[in-house]
């Protein structure tokens, strides 16, 4: 059954305190059990409204019948007194933008069984549907006068490749389906699965009549980004419009396109990827995100400023602890307002058109989906240890002024005791500062001792964040305590940080987790008998690569992992993780082989399950069994679990709690008694 959203008018201290109040009530207090899973909700999308008096935004929940996550469209006012659902049904209504005038909203929905873009009139509520798409649009951009809008769809390429003609079948005949003739560096994708040939094109479309669409751009490129300029004359886009573009991941340009003629014209031309243009509200500028291309493993994004003719292009805000990310423009032209993700938090900064960075908001608290109004009215989603993200509000020139509007998980974390997250910051052996943070089970008694999960994050370019967590709480509630960190390599505190790891994944960032857990056994809580190790993804590679290096741990779970380096650069979807290593395996197999879990596979003592989707395309179900059968080989105590019909992250709600399930199974199944742990 659907829950009504609950408005907060109070500030955010005061719902903290509330969440606070609900612990120390003993007689309401009640653990974090599996049944909350499914009745967890998301809000996302935040779009607040020109005129900076409501607010748009999803609102996803778990439809428990189709086992799949649904998400509607709602509204609230700027004080949050009027919280109402504007579109309603058992399907995914997203990307939610507001018209220049606020009369209209453009959205993307899948109601009638395909992505289609739709149009509300928010005064009527009507919906028309705009498009008739074979593929899903996306990228909805309002010209500045609201009368079209600007999107992005796959445009298939049916040229035939080789043609070749069967003799005919006989009548009735049933034959196989015909082969599939494949000529791209990429041909799949995660998610998505086989990826017909073509490219994304951008188009225009009469936001009121809809109608055939306008195909603006050309050729076998694909095109992003669809920036209106001031005047609607002009789109601004990101693409590698250039020979061989499929070698050229990462060589993006900014590219604009005169909706007259059709010209295209490039106007930036260095070698790195530029994308992301913003024009400013006076159309003179264009802001964008990119980076010199260093050859680096991961490299992390500045933000550039350009005359809207391409001339004048300057470094606006560089060497920053991360990738500046939701860059738009000040309401008068003064400068770019981004989120910035440091050090497990999310902020809002503001950066000059001179190049002076200073941070707009602060606070222990994870920010995501900035808007703004052309009154500098905020809003975004806050999320903290103990909250899910909250809709929040705020005026950009007084951000102290933090007002939560909606909560969706409050009735469903009403008198639950969660796990007190501490941070922890301790040296690593060579000297590095490594930041993470412990999670206390939550009916935590300083007179026991606890078991241990170390969860480590994927990428490996990532980072962990002081954002809730369901699956870590509810290790807390079942008396586990939960270790989390951003080891080398992660974003977050800046490039040389990143580049800890350059050719050397997994290496050292191995030993910075080895030194949090040491740091978690110093707390003086944690049962040094009772570790327990899991990640996915990257973080399933150093989950293996742990089990062949220590036998400090007593069980461990390493979910959809890269195992043999050597085969894996050649089926994932996609060809940059060949950038990983400085040869090519078949130049120097040696160096694939020494970076592989699977070469250490011998070494491995401690109980392993591996956990892996049977459809995944970036770490594919080979990998997986791979190391499932080098175990079994040699008789080591592991189990393989799959995921049916999964890519890379499960898509099901039932599948993403049976990985919580099957994780905790497995640790139970080896944890030590009750009796050795119960005293200090």
């Amino acid at each position: 059954m659907r829950k009504r959203a609950f408005p907060l008018v109070w500030g955010l201290a005061v719902l903290w305190a509330f969440t606070a109040a609900w612990g120390a009530e003993e007689k309401k207090v009640r653990l974090l059990d599996d049944e909350s899973f499914m009745d967890m909700e998301s809000l996302g999308s935040p779009a607040i409204s020109p005129d900076g008096k409501s607010i748009l935004f999803s609102r996803t929940w778990v439809d428990k019948v189709n086992d799949r996550s649904a998400s509607n469209l709602w509204i609230t006012d700027i004080e949050g007194k009027r919280v109402r659902e504007l579109t309603a049904g058992s399907w995914r209504d997203s990307s939610p933008v507001w018209s220049p005038d606020g009369r209209k909203i453009a959205f993307i929905s899948d109601r009638d069984g395909t992505s289609q873009l739709h149009v509300m009139w928010l005064d009527t509520r009507e919906v028309a549907q705009l498009t008739h798409l074979q593929t899903t649009p996306g990228e909805l951009a309002w010209s500045p006068d609201g009368k079209r809008l600007a999107f992005t769809s796959f445009i298939p390429d049916e040229k035939p490749i080789l043609s070749v003609k069967l003799p005919a079948r006989p009548r009735g005949a049933k034959w196989a389906d015909p082969a599939v003739l494949i000529d791209r560096l990429s041909w799949r994708s995660d998610g998505r699965g086989p990826l017909p040939k073509g490219s994304s094109h951008i188009f225009v479309i009469d936001a009121e009549l809809g109608g055939t669409p306008r195909q603006v751009t050309s050729g076998d490129y694909s095109h992003d980004g669809p920036e209106w300029s001031a005047d609607g004359r002009r789109i601004y886009f990101s693409a590698i419009r250039k020979p061989d573009a499929e070698y050229l991941d990462g060589d993006s340009e900014i590219y604009a396109v005169d909706l007259d003629t059709f010209e295209v014209r490039a106007l930036t031309d260095r070698k790195g990827p530029d994308r992301g243009p913003v024009v400013s509200p006076d159309g003179r500028f264009v802001a964008y995100t990119g980076y010199d291309d260093k050859r680096f493993t991961s490299h992390l994004s500045s933000l550039y400023l350009m005359d809207a003719n391409g001339g004048g292009q300057k470094l606006l805000a560089g060497n920053l602890p991360n990738s500046p990310s939701n860059a738009f423009w000040a309401p008068d032209g003064s400068g770019v307002y981004f989120l910035m993700a440091e050090r497990g938090e999310s902020n809002a900064c503001f950066v000059t058109t001179a190049g002076k960075v200073s941070r707009v908001t602060e606070g222990v608290h994870y920010l995501t989906g900035l808007t703004a109004a052309r009154s500098g009215q905020a809003a975004a989603i806050l999320s903290t240890f103990h909250q899910p993200g909250t809709l929040v509000t705020f005026p950009l020139a007084r951000p102290q002024r933090f007002q939560a509007l909606v909560d969706v998980n409050a009735d469903v974390l009403a008198g639950v005791k969660l796990g007190r997250a501490e941070e922890l910051r301790f040296k690593s052996a060579d000297g590095w500062e490594i930041q993470g943070w412990l999670i206390k089970p939550a009916e935590f008694d300083p007179a026991k001792k606890y078991p241990l999960v170390l969860w480590i994050h994927g990428g490996p370019w990532s980072m962990y964040s002081v954002a809730f967590n369901w699956e870590w709480q509810n290790f807390a509630a079942q008396g586990y305590a939960v270790l989390y960190t951003n080891p080398r390599g992660s974003t977050g505190y800046g490039q040389d940080f990143v580049n800890g790891i350059q050719y050397s994944y997994p290496g050292k960032d191995y030993d910075d987790l080895m030194d949090g857990v040491d740091a978690a056994l110093a707390k003086g809580f944690v049962d040094k008998d009772n570790l327990f190790v899991c990640g996915g993804s990257g973080g399933g590679v150093l989950t293996a690569w742990i089990v062949g290096h220590t036998d400090r741990f007593r069980a461990a779970v390493s979910m959809r992992p890269v195992i043999n380096w050597h085969s894996f650069v050649g089926t994932t979807d996609g060809p940059m993780w060949y950038r990983q290593f400085q040869k090519y395996p078949w130049e120097d197999p040696l160096e694939y082989a020494e970076r592989s879990p699977l070469h250490y596979v011998a070494n491995v003592k401690t109980p392993t399950m591996v956990m892996t989707g049977e459809a995944d395309l970036r770490t594919p179900i080979s990998q997986s069994e791979e190391y499932y059968r080098a175990l079994k080989m040699l008789k080591k105590d592991t189990l393989l679990v799959r995921m049916p019909e999964e890519y890379h992250g499960w898509r099901r709600p039932s599948h993403r709690l049976l990985q919580q399930l099957y994780l905790r199974a497995w640790f139970e199944k080896y944890r030590t008694s009750k009796e050795s742990r119960a005293e200090r």
